[in-house]
């Protein structure tokens, strides 16, 4: 079996693009992200509900008093559990880019290539990722947060009739979730776009520094075939074509000398 430049090729290091350690970390984020959308709609199930009683004092009627379905606290590991999924599958994703493109040669070159078109579409692409990456990781968070303050404000006395019950609107849960899992996808096109362009400006660098070594290889000075000279007192004979030659002339005269002889 033929060894290729390609198997000689050292493998991506575990900080780099590509590398087997950065395949595992996104996955592995993806799972956050999914089980922050789980997580989510556990809290949505189970979420508090209000109930509202009109109170009768003396056979008259007074001001309606409400009261919780229970104590929140299921609904408030849930989204906590899911705000902190969320929040670490962020971070891993986001620091493990910021290391990986710091040490990628390709993607820094690319950057100081203001003409280049394909570093204008690469700019487009990522930028696109990056900034709807954060705002869907900023609603969802902050939709959580919503749910935890409301959630954690009837932990005890819930039972009893109150005034005022604040209550989350249905959905609100749902969509935090949502946006969390639409949260680790973007971040992992940021991930395939960079990727991509690295394997594509590497390959683009194969290709030049071939063109390079077979413009070198064929502008070298052709070797010159070596020169016979005659050596001294030798006298080198002109070589006539035999067709002109072997003319009737020359086997008439021929003929005339050995006659001669005879």
């Amino acid at each position: 079996m033929a060894v290729t430049h390609d198997d000689l090729a050292p493998s991506p290091k575990g900080g780099n693009l590509g590398s087997k350690a950065g395949a595992f970390l996104m996955i592995f984020s993806i799972l956050l992200g999914l089980f922050c959308f789980i997580l989510s709609l556990i809290a949505e199930s189970t979420r508090s509900e209000v109930k509202w009683t009109a109170g009768i004092d003396g056979g008259k009627e007074v001001e309606s008093r409400c009261t919780y379905s229970g104590s929140g606290e299921l609904p408030l590991l849930s989204a906590t559990a899911a705000f902190l999924a969320l929040a670490m599958a962020m971070v891993v994703q986001h620091v493990y880019l910021l290391v990986a493109v710091s040490k990628s040669e390709p993607l820094i070159e690319i950057t100081w290539d203001p003409d280049s078109v394909f570093a204008k579409s690469l700019a487009w692409q990522a930028g696109f990722f990056f900034v709807s990456t954060w705002m869907s990781f900023a609603v969802g968070e902050i939709l959580l947060l919503i749910g935890l303050s409301v959630e954690s404000s009837h932990l005890k006395n819930w039972a009893e009739p109150k005034p005022n019950c604040l209550t989350i609107r249905q959905g609100l849960f749902t969509a935090a979730g949502v946006l969390g899992l639409v949260t680790v996808f973007l971040a992992s096109g940021l991930y395939i776009t960079l990727l991509r362009a690295e394997i594509h400006l590497q390959d683009q660098e194969t290709i030049r520094r071939r063109i390079v070594e077979a413009t070198a290889m064929y502008a070298s000075p052709a070797q010159r075939s070596p020169t016979i000279r005659a050596a001294p007192n030798e006298y080198p004979l002109q070589r006539q074509d035999q067709s002109l030659r072997n003319t009737l002339h020359y086997y008439l005269t021929t003929f005339d000398k050995h006659s001669t002889f005879v």
